[in-house]
């Protein structure tokens, strides 16, 4: 019963996040959209060395720059 409400919270957390992103530039997207994939290997490459909440915050930093500079290279307008 408790991991149904856990899963529950989640997917309803993740929908009210997603919903966020309707007004965003495609800018601002690429540096969530990077984060996010970075945030989700620096945890799993964290989890490794015994500590996925500093390679989550490592990877989402890194992720997010990464998002940025790619939208830029690529030339998308905001």
């Amino acid at each position: 019963m408790r991991k149904s409400i856990q899963t529950v919270i989640i997917l309803t957390g993740a929908l009210v996040f997603l919903g966020g992103c309707a007004d965003m530039s495609a800018r601002q997207q690429s540096a969530l959209s990077g984060g996010a994939i970075g945030a989700a290997g620096g945890a799993v490459i964290g989890n490794q060395f015994g500590n996925p909440v500093t390679g989550a915050i490592i990877g989402g930093a890194v992720g997010a720059g990464t998002g940025l500079l790619i939208n830029r290279h690529n030339g998308a307008e905001d």
